[in-house]
């Protein structure tokens, strides 16, 4: 049953969300299965990439459906950007290339060659099999667009690179390599640009986001994270980080569930890596406000967040469930994230919604379950 009432509310640090998990109005024989990608549009709907029979679906704020393009066909879907002139990027991993879409569904450009992989030598998807880093692509992820058009894609599942494009297709330069030092990646899983200039990699299986100049020179890292999947920036440049965590996604034979590690969740980071609040962690990843395998997000113009899971048992790409696994079906696909208003208050006073002293620098959240003074960080 949909339901428009927040199943939840969650707070961390200075952050405070009203979470739904049942919200997306769907036809009754519908099942989105496994969603991997997320991304909203100018006008705020939802672009919605799934591994299921209806891949790219849209929906208004409200989860009202708004269109579905079933006549697209991709071997497995995993990432979708939308840029500020609302061109629409798929990436189709088992396929091996990008898509751009209009925002009705009119293809206009595609990268690489679909169905053909580049030579990294990597065998069953596994990133410990590659022999060497190649060309465009080989099981590629995610796209970001640079202020100045350029395209720049990771790449990925069976690569160790991103491909630097320029706004018509044109490969400029890749750079990347499989390893764990500067530069290098294992699973370079999650792309996107900062409000710096700089281009932010989720680099997943070494734990890490790595940030580069759009030349690819490294500039640093945020460590101590848990397998990121992809970084997104709100209006206020702070850093959105999704986490699948060590429970759940994980290569056979190399890594093994671990209880003493954190599961999925999400990382509130600023500017120089500094954890603001984290949410989830995959305790109780059946519950609203924690994950099982959360795989991307999004923000819309409200700073509301949207986040998508890979749930087990989809049974279209070969998943085998253990009896833990099977427990977990229930759990949801895409939460929403609803950010309360904020009013500033720039000096020592009283908040009109609030009855207590306010600290310089504040900010007061009005929320349709309650209306609360919380301290910025």
């Amino acid at each position: 049953m949909v339901t428009q009432q927040p199943q939840t509310v969650v707070s961390n640090g200075s952050f405070r969300f009203e979470v739904y998990d049942n919200w997306l109005q769907l036809p009754d024989d519908w099942d989105l299965q496994q969603i991997v990608g997320v991304a909203v549009d100018s006008s705020d709907r939802l672009f919605v990439f799934s591994r299921s029979d209806h891949p790219l679906t849209i929906f208004s704020p409200d989860g009202s459906l708004v269109a579905s393009w079933d006549h697209q066909e991709f071997t497995r879907p995993h990432g979708v950007f939308i840029d500020p002139h609302d061109r629409v990027f798929l990436t189709d991993d088992m396929g091996h290339s990008v898509r751009c879409y209009s925002i009705d569904g009119e293809l206009q450009m595609t990268l690489g060659t679909p169905g053909v992989a580049s030579p990294t030598g990597v065998r069953d998807c596994d990133y410990r099999t590659m022999d060497q880093a190649a060309g465009p692509f080989n099981l590629p992820t995610n796209v970001a667009i640079s202020p100045e058009g350029d395209l720049y894609v990771c790449d990925g599942y069976g690569n160790a690179r991103v491909h630097h494009f320029d706004a018509e297709g044109t490969l400029i330069a890749s750079w990347g390599e499989p390893g764990d030092g500067p530069g290098q990646f294992h699973v370079p899983h999650g792309v996107r640009f900062g409000p710096d200039g700089l281009l932010y990699v989720s680099d997943r299986e070494n734990s890490r986001v790595q940030k580069f100049t759009p030349g690819g020179e490294v500039v640093g890292e945020w460590s101590g994270l848990a397998r990121p999947c992809e970084v997104v920036f709100d209006q206020d440049n702070v850093a959105y980080v999704i986490e699948i965590g060590f429970r759940c996604g994980l290569f056979a034979g190399h890594h093994s569930a671990r209880e003493d590690k954190p599961g999925g969740r999400l990382s509130v980071l600023d500017q120089q890596g500094k954890v603001l609040a984290q949410f989830g962690g995959g305790e109780t990843p059946d519950k609203p406000g924690d994950f099982y395998a959360p795989h991307d997000l999004a923000i819309d113009s409200k700073g509301d967040l949207y986040i998508g899971e890979v749930r087990p048992g989809a049974g279209r790409f070969g998943e085998v469930l253990s009896d833990q696994q099977t427990k977990t079906l229930s759990a949801p696909l895409l939460q929403k994230f609803v950010r309360v208003g904020t009013c500033e208050i720039p000096k020592p006073g009283f908040c009109e919604s609030a009855t207590i002293f306010a600290p310089p620098i504040i900010t007061c959240y009005e929320s349709t379950l309650c209306r609360v003074l919380l301290l910025m960080n």
